[in-house]
């Protein structure tokens, strides 16, 4: 599948002939969008049916349920103006829902005033929209980058050649990212992200439906537990029209490591029965779905914004690099392109 959109305008800023990026999450989407703005050939290649990432969410009877990152903030201005612009202000909107998380005695305390903010009426609305921007190769796994005289040429899992290019910028995580760097013979870059992959944390998503309302103090909690960090109620989420009420789980970084490799009923069954000794309650939810993330967040604290080997000329930008936040995504991206692309005259 390919979006077709408008093909860029020359422009004195750009100084690139032609980028590819792997990946279309949010931050692939932005540095796409911005190197457009700047008069670049952008092609972005998505090894799934769309754009997403952490945006991500999947169909339940009768709506959708948002497994990954589950709210955002926007601290960046720029980030406001961008999604404003180019996914429009209709793509997402304030979750003023009541949150809380548990102190060391177990009590409850609400969460620090701050606006959150979610797609709607799912969180994968803002990447589709931003994607109706650029162009994206869909369903397409790039495995090799294969160095060209004119450029670099992105070969994909059924080998099928794209480009050539004359930069490419990869999103994906850090894990990904430097299996295709060593795929592509390219070791000397691979082995910078050793340490990076380190700090890449798993987590374990479950969604669960209630006919009626489980817990009626809060719609999302930092809780204490062996299992879980975060419960959500997914409904209480602008835009939602859901018959009863679904719920997402996520369990801990840790226990989701441990248990990354069991089966995921009986993953879902401990986090179901850790959810309801969390609330104190004893409905049972009568449908559900699981997801596991391999790469679900970065525990590393540096911010070095974005990498770039310029050398090479190939470029990494993603959350991980910039906090872990969602907005991080969107901040890295705009540093990348930053160095990127000359200054104006």
């Amino acid at each position: 599948m390919i979006n077709k959109s408008k093909t860029p305008t020359s422009s004195p800023d750009c100084t690139l002939n032609s980028v590819a990026i792997v990946g279309a999450g949010l931050a692939g989407l932005s540095a796409a969008i911005l190197l457009q703005q700047m008069g670049c050939q952008v092609t972005l290649f998505e090894k799934s049916r769309g754009p997403g990432g952490r945006l991500s969410a999947k169909r339940v009877k009768g709506g959708s349920a948002d497994m990954g990152a589950q709210y955002f903030t926007i601290r960046n201005p720029q980030f406001q103006q961008f999604l404003d612009q180019h996914a429009g202000v209709s793509a997402y909107a304030p979750w003023d829902g009541r949150f809380g998380y548990q102190v060391p005695s177990g009590q409850w305390e609400p969460f620090p005033d701050e606006q959150r903010y979610v797609g709607v009426p799912r969180m994968t609305a803002i990447s589709r929209a931003l994607s109706e921007n650029v162009n994206i190769v869909a369903e397409t796994r790039i495995q090799q980058l294969e160095k060209q005289p004119d450029g670099w040429s992105l070969v994909s899992a059924d080998q099928e050649r794209h480009g050539p290019f004359d930069t490419v910028i990869i999103t994906a995580p850090p894990a990904q990212a430097r299996d295709l760097l060593a795929d592509s013979e390219l070791p000397h870059l691979a082995r910078q992200l050793d340490e990076p992959v380190s700090h890449v944390q798993p987590c374990w998503a479950v969604a669960i439906h209630f006919p009626e309302t489980p817990f009626e103090h809060y719609d999302g909690m930092r809780v204490r537990s062996d299992i879980l960090s975060w419960v959500g109620n997914n409904s209480s989420k602008p835009g939602r029209e859901d018959a009863g009420q679904w719920w997402v789980l996520h369990g801990r970084s840790d226990w989701s490591h441990a248990n990354r490799d069991e089966p995921a009923d009986q993953v879902a069954g401990d986090m179901v029965r850790e959810f309801l000794t969390v609330t104190g309650g004893d409905r049972q939810p009568d449908d559900l779905i699981t997801h596991r993330w391999l790469y679900a967040k970065s525990s590393d604290s540096a911010k070095p914004g974005h990498r770039w080997f310029a050398n090479e000329k190939i470029g990494l930008a993603g959350d991980w690099l910039d906090g872990g936040r969602v907005e991080g995504a969107f901040n890295s991206a705009h540093s990348l392109v930053n160095a990127l692309v000359s200054p104006k005259v």
